[in-house]
């Protein structure tokens, strides 16, 4: 029920009913009212007519000889008539019903009617009479007077009055014709409220149900536009308007997806916050740095993002400007900048940050200027030892020939240095920029290490030190590797070990079989690195101070080739040392 009455069929339905019900309760009343004034009117005319007629004959005829069979002949059914005297006592009367003497006598008494003798028109009157149909009831009556002037001494009054049947019988006859009438007021209002349904409300429904589907995001049905009154032209805009909305969607979406993408594929962290500094929308870069900042500050922080960043946070949102700021948060560099978002009112609704992570920035820029210097420090002994040879040469500073002839050599092995240390640059250089080639082939992995290993033999006689290989692998086992930059590996490792191993010591190179890979060791008993020192003992030109010098002859970069060499091989390397008691390397090359 709810629902008819909320739908406009059923406002429509109800708006109509009460206007006709309206209507026909007006027309109602004024039509009783003009029935009761016409039914007055006619009783009156008729009284009248019935009066005249009644005096007439008793002036021709006399008071006395009018009894009451000739009333009733002069009378109808409905109307009731009483000739009475000068003394007020009834002569002759024609009732029908019952209370007859009652209504006699309340006729008789009335005030007005009492002196009807002495008027000379006659007196129309309602009067308020028992009933002829009840002995309880009371009705109105219309009662008309005369006076009835016989010419003789004897006077009279003619009292006639009407059953107020009739007039019950037209009011009720006149509600029937409106109860009616309403009926099939009701009946066409509810036909032309369903007709204009399918008229009006059809389109509106299916408008309401077109409208649902594009709130849930479906655009493609149409409405019919087959109507030319303003439906049909809410129907056609209706159409441009999912349309539009279509093509606004999918601008949309299309900047959503180009900005999703433009997030997802930039290095720079983003994250943008509302006025409430909480996280909107992040890159991958930000999920990830909010996660190392996460674990970093443990689960006591309350906030997500460092101290530093909520106040540079707290400033853009406070001030509405633009700030950048190069900050330092755990060993970590980052170059910050915040921005704030606004409305289309030019209010700040957030801000957005793009945080990029500067630390191997800093460390590449570090290495490069260490690079510069390390580079200048190497070049300038060598280079100035030439210089110095060869102008006390020029000069004729040296006396002797032996002495000539020691400046000269001095002179070759600088520029063998140097040499070197370019050779092993370039090399180094080429390795990392991804351009060296290996010429791989598969070999017995026991006979390789073992031949590169007695290489040495002679040379860690001459030094004093033992040089022992052992291997835990069958001489059966291949290997695929390029042999010459393997021996390039070792050649530096063995060598590393022999110089900086005391007299007594020992160098021992050792194979084994772990997982799939062929672990190799090269193990000394020297001087040993300082714990400090090993993380950095791959890095171009690095000497510790105790465990290799200059005077021992290393450039500094045999490691970081050794490195580049053993990685290019799918492999690993690793450094394990104690001061004073010596030093490993082991590196790891796949069998397979």
């Amino acid at each position: 029920m709810n629902r008819i009455w909320n739908s406009i069929v059923g406002k429509l339905w109800g708006t109509i009913l009460l206007l006709v019900s309206f209507v026909l309760f007006i027309f109602t009343v004024l039509m009783l009212e003009f029935l009761d004034d016409y039914y007055k009117q006619q009783s009156e005319a008729s009284l009248m007519k019935t009066a005249d007629t009644i005096e007439s004959i008793v002036r021709e005829y006399g008071l006395a000889e009018m009894s009451n069979s000739m009333l009733m002949a002069l009378l109808d059914d409905d109307t009731n008539a009483l000739l009475v005297s000068s003394n007020h006592e009834v002569i002759s009367s024609y009732q029908t019903g019952l209370n007859q003497s009652e209504i006699q006598r309340t006729i008789i008494d009335n005030k007005q009617f009492s002196k009807i003798n002495n008027s000379k028109e006659p007196l129309v009157k309602e009067l308020i009479l028992p009933s002829q149909d009840s002995e309880e009831k009371m009705e109105s009556y219309l009662v008309l007077g005369t006076p009835l002037n016989t010419g003789e001494s004897e006077q009279g009054a003619l009292y006639i009055f009407q059953n107020p049947d009739v007039l019950h019988s037209t009011s009720e006859y006149t509600t029937k014709i409106v109860i009616f009438s309403a009926f099939i007021a009701f009946v066409l209002t509810t036909f032309f409220a369903f007709f204009l349904s399918s008229r009006i409300t059809s389109p509106l429904r299916k408008m309401r149900e077109r409208a649902f589907e594009i709130a849930k995001g479906r655009f493609e049905g149409q409405l019919p536009t087959t109507q030319n009154d303003e439906i049909g032209q809410l129907s056609v805009a209706f159409n441009q308007m999912g349309r539009q909305l279509k093509n606004h969607l999918e601008v949309i979406n299309q900047e959503k997806e180009q900005l999703s993408s433009i997030l997802t594929s930039m290095t720079d962290a983003v994250i943008t916050f509302n006025r409430d500094r909480e996280i909107l929308v992040s890159n991958p870069p930000a999920e990830r740095l909010l996660q190392k900042w996460f674990i970093s500050k443990g689960l006591e922080s309350k906030s997500p993002i460092p101290n530093e960043i909520y106040h540079m946070l707290e400033h853009v949102l406070e001030f509405e400007d633009k700030l950048v700021e190069d900050i330092e948060i755990e060993g970590s560099y980052y170059t910050l900048q915040i921005s704030p978002l606004k409305s289309s009112g030019q209010s700040v609704r957030g801000a957005v940050a793009v945080i990029r992570d500067m630390t191997e920035q800093k460390k590449l820029d570090k290495l490069r200027s260490d690079f510069i210097a390390n580079v200048s420090h190497e070049l300038r002994t060598p280079i100035a030892m030439l210089q110095g040879y060869s102008e006390a040469i020029l000069d004729d500073v040296v006396t002797t020939e032996e002495d000539r002839k020691e400046m000269i050599k001095i002179i070759y092995d600088e520029s063998q240095r140097m040499g070197r240390l370019v050779k092993d640059l370039l090399d180094l250089a080429r390795m990392e920029s991804g351009h060296m080639r290996l010429y791989k082939d598969t070999v017995p992995v026991v006979n390789v290490i073992e031949r590169i290993t007695q290489k040495f033999a002679q040379v860690a006689k001459e030094k004093h030190v033992r040089l022992q290989f052992t291997s835990e692998i069958s001489n059966d086992v291949l290997i695929n590797i390029d042999e010459d930059r393997i021996e390039q590996v070792l050649t530096n490792l063995i060598d590393n070990a022999i110089r900086h191993t005391p007299d007594s010591g020992k160098v021992t190179v050792s194979l084994e079989h772990e997982l799939s890979y062929a672990k190799i060791k090269v193990a000394d008993t020297g001087e040993g690195i300082p714990k400090e020192d090993l993380p950095f003992v791959f890095e171009r030109f690095y000497k510790a101070d105790k465990a290799r010098t200059r005077s021992k002859g290393g450039t500094g970069l045999g490691l970081g080739i050794a490195k580049n060499i053993v990685e290019a091989h799918k492999g690993n390397i690793r450094v394990d040392s104690t001061v004073n008691e010596g030093t490993t390397f082991t590196f790891y090359l796949p069998l397979d």
